[in-house]
């Protein structure tokens, strides 16, 4: 499945690093492309969308 999500927060490389290591704690095989400069996300996972957006917020990035 794949979730695409809008970050506000979402600024640079190590922002989207955070993420990856908090989805990845969630799925590990999941596969997370970002793009800075329209602030989302596209995450090919088995979890979740609910379980991809809490691991997301809880590293201070919420979606919209």
């Amino acid at each position: 499945m794949t979730v695409q999500l809008t970050i506000p927060k979402l600024a640079c490389s190590a922002c989207v690093n955070t993420i990856n290591t908090a989805i990845q704690k969630v799925d590990a095989a999941a596969t997370v492309k970002a793009d800075t400069k329209t602030k989302t996300i596209s995450v090919e996972t088995q979890a979740s969308e609910t379980a991809i957006k809490e691991a997301i917020a809880s590293v201070g990035y919420p979606s919209i």
